[in-house]
């Protein structure tokens, strides 16, 4: 038994409503059960109960035992002087406020249906399991799944905008800047994400636009900056970009000690970090002003417009320096912007909106629905479980799910884990 369980038993009165006695045979009925407080003090503010006739207001504190109560030091904390009612599983002590007048305890126990009970000890049984309600989570009604993940999915960009916000800071609130670090992050993808925020992070976002004028210039600073162009190459372009950047770091006093140096180990070929940093630079010289188009463009057809972009002539016969391959344009493709919208552009956009006081959920909403569910482990299992991931929209929400919910066992805050305690009428579908 946790106390989890027991907030999860108040908050949405899963017990007999009828014949409350104190453990002092005081009766007493529930106005209002409160407001669930998941930060520091009383479980739930605002509460109202009758007691004996007379009405009371203020908090309401739960616990296992009402011992817990002394064992937690709430009788010298001023926090708790206006606790009314004392919610426990077992009594096994009577409790006092600092100012030494009893607190009336309530033994729940005795409440809550057999039911719920097993449903809880089910969910949380310690049989193996990839996720707690791995065997019902088939049978929860589509609709609950859908609204659910829904709201799953604004928890992750919520998340995400707070870092986005850390970042932003760091970039001297210049949200061009900020765009140029989450999309350079992204062009390395999971292998390369840090190295290449981190050859972001190196550049101050001035000299970016002094040189996007160029686009050898950006090509010659990114690579450098990435410690690519280090050593010596025969390669007639490798000598180019390297005499280049070799004048622009002294022009603008460039760094690179805390870059982290790109992998090409097991990457294949179009995602080789060469590659990936060339398209990067014909972007920003090809796009002006790119942070408004970002946020001004919403449907899906017009971001791959936008970020329809290849290398230069080099690479279309190379992925690397000196090794040549079959002649072809490698533009960015849509799988590709696909990654770009979910990770970068969508989490941007929503953070910008909140800033700016505006709502733009149903069009995130429209935009991430637009496309094809994410592939990977996480997805996949759920998906065998149940078909779920159907566009990006939801693929993100199970991310979120899995790594919040899930993986901390917080089935009580969750409205699968939720309605799968209720009754078994409940959670079936129609």
């Amino acid at each position: 038994m946790k106390e989890d369980f027991l907030h999860y038993v108040w908050k949405f009165q899963k017990f007999d409503v009828c014949g409350f006695l104190t453990t002092n045979n005081e009766k007493f009925h529930i106005r209002n059960n409160g407001s669930h407080n998941l930060n520091s003090g009383p479980d739930f503010f605002n509460s109202q109960i009758e007691l004996d006739g007379q009405l009371w207001a203020g908090n309401v504190e739960i616990h296992i035992k009402s011992s817990d109560w002394y064992a937690h030091g709430h009788e010298t904390d001023p926090a708790y002087d206006n606790v009314i009612l004392h919610v426990v599983w077992e009594h096994d002590a009577e409790v006092f406020r600092n100012d030494g007048s009893k607190i009336p305890t309530f033994v729940i126990k005795e409440h809550v249906p057999k039911s719920t009970l097993e449903h809880y000890k089910k969910l949380f049984s310690k049989d193996k399991k990839w996720i707690n309600c791995e065997t019902d989570f088939e049978s929860v009604d589509d609709f609950i799944i859908e609204n659910w993940l829904e709201r799953v999915f604004f928890e992750r960009l919520q998340k995400k905008e707070s870092q986005l916000l850390k970042e932003l800071e760091d970039s001297q609130n210049h949200w061009e800047s900020l765009l140029f670090r989450m999309l350079c992050k992204n062009f390395g993808l999971k292998v390369n994400g840090d190295s290449f925020f981190s050859i972001a992070k190196s550049l101050d976002f001035s000299v970016v636009k002094k040189c996007s004028q160029e686009r050898q210039d950006l090509e010659a600073i990114l690579m450098g900056q990435a410690g690519l162009l280090e050593g010596e190459n025969e390669d007639w372009y490798f000598k180019t970009l390297k005499s280049q950047y070799e004048y622009l770091k002294h022009k603008f006093n460039l760094q690179n000690e805390n870059v982290i140096t790109p992998k090409f180990f097991r990457l294949r070929p179009p995602n080789f970090p060469t590659l990936r940093l060339a398209q990067f630079a014909m972007l920003y010289f090809e796009r002006d002003n790119l942070f408004s188009k970002v946020i001004a463009v919403q449907d899906v057809k017009d971001f791959y417009e936008l970020f329809n972009i290849y290398g230069s002539d080099y690479w279309d016969t190379h992925y690397n320096f000196g090794i040549s391959s079959l002649e072809r344009k490698k533009r960015i493709t849509k799988s590709f912007v696909d990654l770009l919208i979910i990770n970068t552009i969508i989490p941007l956009k929503f953070c910008y909106a909140v800033q700016q006081g505006r709502d733009i959920s149903e069009e995130l909403l429209n935009l991430a629905s637009k496309i094809s569910s994410e592939e990977n482990t996480i997805v996949k299992k759920f998906n065998s479980l149940r078909h779920t991931s159907k566009n990006a929209y939801q693929s993100q929400a199970l991310l979120q799910l899995k790594d919040e919910y899930c993986d901390n066992n917080k089935c009580l805050q969750c409205a699968v884990g939720n309605l799968i305690i209720g009754s078994e009428k409940e959670k079936r579908k129609n």
